[in-house]
């Protein structure tokens, strides 16, 4: 009876003989990484585990086993905070773009499979704009597309799309960022405002330098800086910081600044739109507003969007350039010369409410 032959192996002395490690942790691998990046981007294992859809004990064992197969701790964990370790620091920048571009192959794969646009959105924006353009529109955008999610962030920060997970946000002003699309929604229009009253008891400013002499109400930023005043002059930008007798941190609190009456100040038009259709902000120093700035909608670099983030982003164009909101259209009568500015401001003291409007500032008409 002939034996089958056995048939011998050589090991390669530069491969010793042992299981693969590929084969043999890709699955606890994998999952852990995973884990690691959504822990590393939620800022807790808590919300890790609400992103995933799993439990967080499931979560910190995928995270445990990763941390036995490297050798090396990731987190600094303590009650209150989750941050990243040094070896952690440099295992999310390797490992991050290739997880990346594996969801964002899942994602097109499924959005080929699936039909109508799903899944889940987020969405960044300043107070201002998030609250007064981007969140009527919600309602709407849901009733059309009832298998998308959105997660609307409010804050002043310009974020990163990469590290906080942005699908679209939102930008105003000059854009120079080269990393994300940009594309412009609406110019942004900046307007200085007063309220009638503020008006009639101190005349407006006819010339950029004559803020000066008024009441200001500003912004403070969330760097910490007063936000300059912006205007074009002569056919060239020009930035100025007026002395504020008035300081706050949010356009709300401005905007209700001017309706009292207590001064000037330079707010984007959507903000001042419906007070000055009725008639309770006027405008002034509208020749002088600056032309370079605009309202973006900014998504990363990707050379196929999900159906979710292309149908959000077709659905907002169309919304927000329907709104009309383009508030001066009628341009200040200018007074002579810059000496008539003080007999300008006497005679409003006198002048009646519908003079003033029509001989001093631009009231934007619906």
């Amino acid at each position: 009876m002939n034996s089958v032959p056995r048939i011998a192996t050589q090991t390669s002395p530069d491969r010793p003989d042992r299981p693969d490690p590929l084969s043999s942790t890709f699955s606890a691998s994998y999952a852990g990484v995973v884990a690691f990046i959504t822990v590393a981007t939620e800022g807790s294992f808590a919300r890790a585990a609400d992103r995933l859809g799993v439990g967080r004990s499931a979560v910190s064992r995928s995270v445990q086993k990763l941390e036995s197969q490297l050798g090396a701790r990731l987190f600094s964990r303590t009650t209150r905070s989750t941050t990243l370790t040094a070896e952690g620091e440099l295992f999310y920048e390797n490992c991050r773009p290739g997880v990346d571009r594996i969801m964002q192959a899942l994602e097109e794969m499924r959005d080929l499979r699936d039909g109508p646009p799903r899944g889940q959105l987020r969405i960044s924006a300043t107070h201002g704009f998030g609250r007064k353009v981007i969140a009527p529109l919600m309602s709407e955008f849901h009733m059309r597309y009832p298998g998308i999610g959105i997660e609307l962030l409010l804050d002043e920060r310009t974020p990163d799309l990469a590290v906080d997970r942005v699908d679209v946000a939102f930008r105003e002003g000059r854009l120079d960022d080269s990393q994300v699309i940009a594309k412009q929604l609406i110019p942004m229009q900046m307007l200085v405002c007063a309220s009638p009253d503020y008006a009639r008891r101190h005349g407006l400013p006819t010339t950029v330098e004559e803020l000066d002499a008024h009441a200001c109400i500003n912004r403070r930023m969330p760097n910490g800086r007063l936000r300059s005043w912006d205007f074009k002059v002569d056919g060239h930008p020009r930035s100025v910081t007026p002395q504020a007798d008035i300081v706050l941190n949010d356009d709300d609190l401005m905007l209700h600044a001017l309706l009292s009456g207590q001064g000037l100040a330079q707010l984007p038009a959507f903000e001042v739109r419906d007070e000055l259709r009725k008639g309770t902000l006027v405008t002034c120093l509208a020749q002088f507003a600056p032309d370079d700035r605009g309202h973006y909608l900014c998504y990363l670099s990707r050379r196929q969007l999900p159906k979710r983030i292309r149908a959000f982003i077709d659905f907002i164009t169309t919304q927000v350039r329907a709104l009309d909101l383009d508030c001066a259209t009628t341009p200040p009568r200018l007074h002579a010369d810059a000496d008539a500015a003080p007999a300008a401001g006497a005679a409003a003291e006198r002048a009646p409410p519908g003079d003033l409007l029509r001989d001093n500032v631009a009231v934007a008409r619906a």
